[in-house]
């Protein structure tokens, strides 16, 4: 172990330990006193906010609630992270994002965690398929390895596909897969729940040269038109949570005038209708008779 390697987990066992004498840590790494005093100073002239205390049950600790400034996170930054995992780790990654999870909670002390956030999602029973395609994908882009799958499109239509990938992206409630689809010679998004028989490819790529022009295109975003509802109060609190409190107002009869931004296809027409009787579109006209032409699609599988 080399002296970078020794200083870092010097670190990491300060940060899961109140005090570590210098006999330990000579013990641990095989190396004299002397060493682990000069690696002690390296560390502390680095900013590193260790401290010692010395006698029989002397020796050396980071700072207690502090494991801050240029290079490491107080308590409070890593119980954030923890909780920005513990939702990452319930969409979908829940491996690699579990042992991540681990090892941030190594470095915080147990009493100091507060658990004042708490996040919960369906445990639907197509997460655990899905995450086996999420894993091959996750693994092609890191090896840079071509992969093939058949796909789905909205339509029913499959086709077999080839593509460099390049990018995972989650969006509302849908993973999808960016990347150079050699079939369509074009970048293009691929949602995971349309992709079967996924395989990585023994072939690597080298990653195109336009891609960064490419990142940050937000083409999984449909385009969005804004509409107005009439809405029973009973569901005021879900159209706040999605639009905010400004895009309701009052009315006199009793109903609530909502605008709202939503989908210009198929999906926004779901979304509307998964409020039943509790909404009403208004305007534009066009949209209400469109949304009204979906609405008698709906009643003609029951007629």
């Amino acid at each position: 172990m080399d002296k970078v390697e020794r200083l870092i987990s010097i670190i990491m066992i300060l940060l899961k330990k109140e005090l570590v004498s210098t006999k330990e840590f000579s013990q641990l790494f095989n190396v004299s006193k002397r060493t682990i005093l000069r690696d002690m100073e390296t560390l502390s002239l680095s900013n590193i906010p260790i401290y010692s205390i010395n006698g029989v049950k002397g020796g050396y600790g980071l700072m207690d609630g502090y494991k801050v400034d240029k290079r490491l996170l107080s308590s409070s930054d890593l119980q954030n992270i923890l909780t920005a995992l513990g939702g990452l780790e319930q969409i979908l990654l829940t491996e690699e994002v579990e042992r991540t999870i681990k090892k941030i909670e190594a470095m915080v002390s147990p009493l100091s965690l507060n658990q004042s956030i708490q996040l919960s999602f369906y445990d639907w029973e197509g997460r655990s398929e899905i995450l086996e395609t999420l894993k091959t994908c996750q693994e092609s882009i890191s090896k840079k390895r071509l992969v093939s799958f058949d796909y789905t499109d909205k339509d029913g239509a499959v086709t077999n596909r080839m593509v460099e990938p390049y990018e995972l992206h989650f969006s509302e409630s849908s993973w999808y897969l960016k990347g150079f689809c050699l079939h369509r010679q074009g970048y293009r998004s691929f949602k995971l729940s349309r992709i079967d028989h996924i395989t990585m490819d023994e072939r690597a790529f080298h990653p195109r040269d336009d891609w960064s022009e490419q990142e940050h295109e937000a083409s999984y975003l449909p385009q969005l038109v804004t509409i107005k509802a009439w809405i029973s109060p009973s569901i005021k609190d879900q159209i706040i949570e999605r639009y905010g409190r400004r895009s309701i107002e009052d009315h006199s009869s009793g109903f609530l005038l909502a605008t709202m931004h939503v989908p210009q296809n198929r999906m926004g027409f779901q979304f509307l209708a998964s409020f039943g009787t509790h909404l009403k579109v208004v305007e534009p006209q066009t949209y209400v008779e469109d949304f009204r032409n979906y609405l008698y699609q709906m009643m003609e599988n029951y007629s």
